[in-house]
C-alpha cells in the first residue's frame, strides 16, 4: 500500500491539470460572434470557469438572447474547442510531476470534469496524461454538473473509494463547492487569482492563493502525507 494509505486523488481537468481556458475562450468567442454577439471578452469568459459546457451555453442563450437551440450551441462550441484542443493544450509542469509521483506510489487517481468525454479524451491523449489517468468522468455522464457533487461522487464510485478518503484538486469556485458537498477534502489552486478570497474556497483544506505559480508537486504531496 502507498504511504498515503487509502487516499485517492481526483483531478479537475481544465485550469487544474492543463491550461485549456484560452482554448475554451477562443471557441466561445468564435461561436458567439457567429450568433451576433461581438467582442466577447476574457473577463466575461471568466464567469464560466468551472462550470460545464452545457450549463455555459444554456446561460448564453438567456444572457444574450440567442435563438439557436442549446444543442446546436453545445455542438458548435465542442467542435471548435476540440479543433483547438487537439492542436495545443499544455499540461502544467508541476501538475504532470504530481500525477507521475502519485502514479509511482500506486495512488488511485481519476479525472472529474465539466468537459465533454470527447474533449477530455483529446486533452489527456494530447498531453500523454492518459497513461496515468484512466478513470475519467464527464459532467455529461451524471445528472448535474459542478457545483453539484455528482462528478466527484461518480469518480469515487468508479475507483471504489469512500468520499472521505478522496482529495480533489480544483481551480474554480464551483468545483470547490462540489468537493465539499461530496464530503471530500480539496486542494484549491484558483485559476482566476482575484477569486482566491471567494467564500467558496474557504472550505478548501489547502488554498494556494497564487494558483499554479504557487503549486509544486512536492508541497502537495507533503500536504497529502499530513492529511492521510
Amino acid at each position: 500500500m502507498s504511504e498515503l494509505g487509502t487516499l485517492s486523488v481526483l483531478f479537475d481537468l481544465d485550469g487544474t491539470l492543463v491550461d485549456s481556458e484560452p482554448n475554451y475562450y477562443e471557441a466561445s468567442r468564435q461561436v458567439l460572434a457567429e450568433h451576433g454577439v461581438p467582442d466577447f471578452s476574457w473577463t466575461e469568459h471568466q464567469r464560466y470557469v468551472g462550470i460545464s459546457t452545457r450549463e455555459t451555453v444554456t446561460d448564453w442563450k438567456e444572457r444574450y438572447g440567442l435563438r439557436a437551440p442549446v444543442e446546436e450551441l453545445l455542438a458548435a462550441k465542442n467542435r471548435r474547442y476540440l479543433e483547438l484542443a487537439r492542436a495545443s493544450t499544455p499540461a502544467y509542469p508541476e501538475m504532470r510531476k504530481f500525477v507521475e509521483l502519485l502514479a509511482t506510489e500506486g495512488v488511485p487517481m481519476a479525472v472529474a470534469s465539466g468537459s465533454s468525454p470527447e474533449a477530455i479524451e483529446a486533452v489527456l491523449g494530447g498531453t500523454g496524461l492518459d497513461a496515468y489517468l484512466t478513470t475519467v468522468v464527464s459532467a455529461d455522464e451524471v445528472a448535474h454538473g459542478k457545483p453539484a457533487p455528482d462528478v466527484f461522487l461518480e469518480a469515487a464510485r468508479r475507483l471504489g473509494a469512500r468520499p472521505a478518503d478522496c482529495v480533489v484538486l480544483e481551480d474554480a469556485a464551483p468545483g470547490a463547492v462540489a468537493a465539499h458537498a461530496a464530503g471530500m477534502r480539496c486542494i484549491a489552486i484558483p485559476y482566476v487569482a482575484e477569486q482566491a478570497d471567494a467564500p467558496e474556497f474557504a472550505t478548501a483544506g489547502l488554498l494556494l492563493r497564487g494558483g499554479q505559480r504557487e503549486f509544486t508537486a512536492r508541497a502537495a504531496h507533503d500536504w497529502l502525507l499530513r492529511s492521510a
